[in-house]
């Protein structure tokens, strides 16, 4: 059951209004920057016959309409590859449905029910979407630094430097240093940004570029924020050639036919191509110095909590 007095106190709650106010300038200029560099939006994808597998391909959200069984979005990665045959640079804000498991209703970092912002490059490598990445970031919380400032004020927020290039770590040096389960831990001890780059293929999905010259090793990176928020964005070079990736899935233990379209599809040709994603909810938390990223969204969603 929903606790009524609980969630009447949301909607009336001063902090969520600042983050949401934060929010609506925080769109505004990724929205700006990434025409500027003359991407093109798409609208979201809420269904489709595939999605993002994200370590277990069993898990999904379905929904049956007509006598077809669609799945709710959990990424927009196939979509992504597909429409850059029409564009060669293009992005969405991405609703996401995400069953989490239970034991992360009070990570703070983890709901549902959130958006994406998504974009990908055609002929794109590792280089120069972190290259991007980095201007976005540095774009994007210079600008909002100024624009927000009244609403970060009432919250205490004073932002830490985001000076491009961020420094890199390997996966592998990163769990020597901090364990298996290093992305709080390390992002604790930073005071700026950092990238984790060169994933093992175990920890990633099917679609991620194996590095030719280093097998086992994906060409991929994400990005950390500083003061213990965790992932701030994922991502890296995409497998187009499809003899791989089905090689790739087999190799994941997933049945073939799960991805038979997007088999089909990537049969006639994708483009080479790079890009990463980043959650609008958690750069407004990071942005408001909030503790947990459910206050950042009317209506919030954590895994295991029944929710308007």
């Amino acid at each position: 059951m929903i606790d009524l007095d609980i969630f009447l106190a949301e909607l009336e709650s001063p902090r969520l209004k600042l983050a949401i106010s934060v929010q609506t300038k925080l769109i505004s200029l990724i929205r700006q920057f990434l025409l500027q560099e003359g991407l093109k939006e798409l609208l979201p994808v809420i269904i489709s016959p595939i999605t993002d597998p994200l370590t277990d391909y069993r898990v999904r959200s379905e929904v049956e309409c007509y006598g077809f069984k669609y799945h709710i979005t959990k990424s927009m990665i196939f979509h992504k590859q597909l429409a850059i045959k029409l564009f060669d640079r293009i992005f969405c804000f991405s609703p996401n449905v995400r069953i989490e498991s239970e034991e992360r209703k009070n990570s703070g970092r983890h709901l549902i029910e959130f958006v994406q912002v998504d974009l990908e490059l055609r002929y794109a490598n590792r280089e120069q979407v972190i290259g991007f990445g980095e201007r976005l970031f540095s774009f994007v919380l210079g600008k909002i630094a100024i624009e927000a400032e009244p609403e970060l004020k009432s919250l205490g927020r004073k932002l830490p430097p985001f000076r491009p290039p961020f420094q890199r770590l390997t996966y592998r040096q990163a769990v020597l240093d901090y364990g298996d389960d290093f992305e709080l831990k390390l992002s604790a001890d930073l005071k700026e940004p950092i990238w984790i780059v060169d994933f093992p293929e175990e920890a990633r999905e099917f679609y991620d570029r194996e590095d030719p010259e280093r097998p086992g090793v994906l060409v991929d990176m994400d990005l950390i924020y500083p003061e213990g928020f965790g992932e701030a964005l994922s991502g890296g070079e995409r497998e187009y050639r499809v003899e791989r990736i089905r090689e790739r899935i087999a190799r994941k233990g997933i049945d073939l036919q799960a991805y038979g379209i997007y088999l089909d599809l990537a049969a006639k040709g994708l483009y080479p191509s790079a890009g990463f994603g980043f959650g609008l909810e958690r750069l407004t938390r990071f942005v408001c110095g909030l503790q947990d990223v459910a206050e950042t969204r009317l209506f919030a969603k954590k895994p295991g909590i029944f929710s308007l």
